[in-house]
């Protein structure tokens, strides 16, 4: 078994964290869990990390849960799982990039999910067994995918387990776009710096209000945008603030469109 069941780098106000197991699979046994969920717990609470990047080691984002521990086929860590993957991922402030590299099966899926985006390398498989394993989810997949691709597209994955390739899952809006899976994780880093180079007070507002409307219908959303909004005016915005952010937003449309 690899000696660190998570890997984390830090550099730019971006923290790179890698599920580690690469001989199983990045697996989610007992131990990796409660290993994720400290690490993300860790993040939540450090002022200087403004963006993640989330991605496996090995062939596999994660091919979820376990299922020799499950089985009793081997034992299970000492440690009891104290915290949901799913409370603790599905409520982080700071924006989370997932860059799937491969497998994404079942409780993979569903932490694929708890990203607020994806960017997969052709090899990326999604693939939602839960059905055939016999297990009802838990950790939102059955909410958050009707919600991302559509119910009947949903229900196509969730009923018959079959698998979703990367280049079919981007055409149907689960991942943000196809990249070579040597540059997966440069440009899912790269994006996180694009993230930590905005204003962190209003970036936080837009994800928390995005999050918030999310679980809401369009009218209670545009309420919640209308309350952020008027706060954040008068604690935020002036026209030096503004006049001062306006020459690099130039400069950077400048540049990326030139």
């Amino acid at each position: 078994m690899s000696e660190e069941l998570v890997l984390v780098e830090h550099r730019d106000g971006v923290a790179t964290v890698t599920l580690n197991r690469p001989e199983a699979l990045n697996a989610l046994s007992m131990a990796l869990r409660n290993r994720i969920a400290q690490v993300f717990a860790e993040l939540e609470a450090d002022d200087h990390v403004e963006a993640i990047v989330l991605t496996g080691a090995g062939r596999a984002f994660t091919v979820g849960l376990d299922l020799k521990e499950l089985g009793g086929e081997k034992e299970a860590a000492a440690a009891v799982e104290s915290r949901n993957l799913g409370t603790v991922l599905g409520n982080m402030s700071k924006p989370i990039i997932g860059a799937v590299n491969g497998f994404a099966i079942t409780g993979g899926f569903e932490i694929a999910l708890m990203c607020d985006f994806l960017l997969a390398s052709p090899e990326a498989k999604f693939a939602d067994t839960h059905a055939r394993v016999g297990v009802v989810p838990g950790w939102g997949l059955s909410q958050r995918l009707p919600r991302l691709i559509g119910i009947n597209r949903a229900k196509e994955l969730s009923l018959t387990g079959n698998y979703l390739d990367a280049e079919t899952a981007c055409a149907w809006g689960l991942v943000n776009r196809v990249v070579p899976a040597d540059e997966l994780l440069g440009v899912c880093q790269q994006l996180a710096r694009d993230i930590v180079s905005t204003d962190r007070t209003t970036r936080d507002e837009i994800k928390r209000i995005m999050d918030a409307g999310w679980e809401a219908t369009l009218s209670e959303g545009m309420q919640i945008e209308d309350a952020a909004n008027r706060v954040h005016a008068k604690a935020e915005v002036s026209a030096e603030k503004v006049a001062a952010r306006r020459a690099d937003i130039q400069n950077r449309g400048r540049h990326q469109s030139g």
